[in-house]
């Protein structure tokens, strides 16, 4: 019986794995097909026919906004999906993201910083800035996490979002004060109408954190099961926890400086997938990628074609949905409690 079994079962885990690596590639190939019909959309309509051939206006409006728009919505809603997959992994809690940890609005807090202190910095000085206070954010907020005794998932969601509007309060304070609110909407309000060629370049540093997130994400798995188990299992718990954190902090910060923040990003995109697929970092990282960046894509598109030839931000679009995906969420947690 057992002889006989064992070729099934075998072959079990073959299939499922085929089945992964066929939907992996065909959501790639719908994201690319959606990322090219996107090149067509805005102010300016440019047949698709025109896209292989085009005049040299066409072309010179291809080169310099719409390729590199596109680009930075896929680096951006991939990083940002990812930065909220690892965090609800290492925190072990589906309601925690870059926006609801404080990690975000850290990273604002920066930027008005090397604003104030290094006038006239550069857009990578920014962000190196950013990635600093994002990274002191997110390891105080943890830091809070480890004194409660009782880390019921939806009080340390409420904790984080009270913590993250604690900063954003200082941040429009200070900001108030020395007249930048103005300056300030640019960096709560994520959007992709300002990106050009020659100021999105930056936003690649999220590659190597997305490569260095892959490299660890088995790592990410075992520290979201406690330091005991952690420890007992051979893996260094403070070194993999903080790497997920500065890796969470470049992503986000990145992403900010560029578009600005873009909420619920890093809520929606890695529960959604987690329902389809299940919790192995590994195994759901390229899926949370892909679909983060097709997820920002849809927002970008719908915001440019619902009011033509104006725009809706990104982050107007993604905070509907993600508010509206949050509260089921809660609603959904609530039943499974009392069940």
């Amino acid at each position: 019986m057992t002889l006989t079994r064992a070729p099934e079962q075998a072959a079990q885990p073959r299939a499922g794995s085929s089945f992964y690596r066929w939907g992996l590639l065909l959501a790639v190939l719908a994201l690319g097909l959606g990322a090219y019909l996107s090149l067509g959309v805005g102010v300016v309509h440019i047949p698709l026919s025109a896209m292989f051939s085009p005049n040299e206006d066409q072309w010179e409006i291809i080169s310099r906004s719409r390729l590199p728009r596109m680009a930075a919505i896929l680096l951006a809603g991939s990083s940002m999906a990812v930065a909220g997959l690892i965090m609800q992994r290492i925190t072990q809690n589906r309601f925690v993201s870059p926006s609801t940890s404080g990690t975000t609005e850290a990273a604002i807090f920066g930027i008005l910083l090397a604003t104030l202190f290094v006038p006239g910095a550069s857009l990578t000085t920014k962000m190196m800035i950013a990635i600093v206070t994002s990274i002191i954010g997110s390891v105080i907020f943890l830091q809070i996490l480890q004194q409660m005794r009782h880390r019921d998932p939806l009080v340390v969601a409420l904790l984080g979002i009270m913590y993250g509007s604690v900063i954003s309060a200082i941040t429009v304070a200070v900001g108030y004060r020395l007249d930048l609110v103005q300056l300030l909407d640019i960096w709560t309000t994520g959007s992709f109408a300002s990106i050009l060629s020659g100021q999105y370049e930056p936003l690649y540093i999220v590659l190597f954190a997305l490569i260095a997130g892959f490299f660890f994400a088995d790592r990410f798995t075992v520290v979201g099961m406690g330091r005991d188990v952690s420890t007992s299992l051979g893996v260094n718990y403070t070194f993999v926890l903080y790497t997920g954190l500065i890796v969470i902090s470049i992503m986000s910060a990145s992403v900010v400086v560029v578009v600005g923040a873009i909420p619920f990003l890093g809520l929606i995109v890695p529960n959604v997938v987690a329902l389809m697929m299940g919790d192995h970092v590994r195994r759901v990282l390229p899926v949370t990628a892909v679909a983060g960046a097709g997820f920002v894509l849809i927002c970008d598109i719908i915001g440019r074609w619902i009011i033509a030839p104006y725009e809706i931000p990104v982050a107007t679009i993604a905070g509907v949905v993600g508010a509206g995906f949050f509260v089921w969420l809660i609603v959904r947690h609530g039943k499974g409690a009392s069940a």
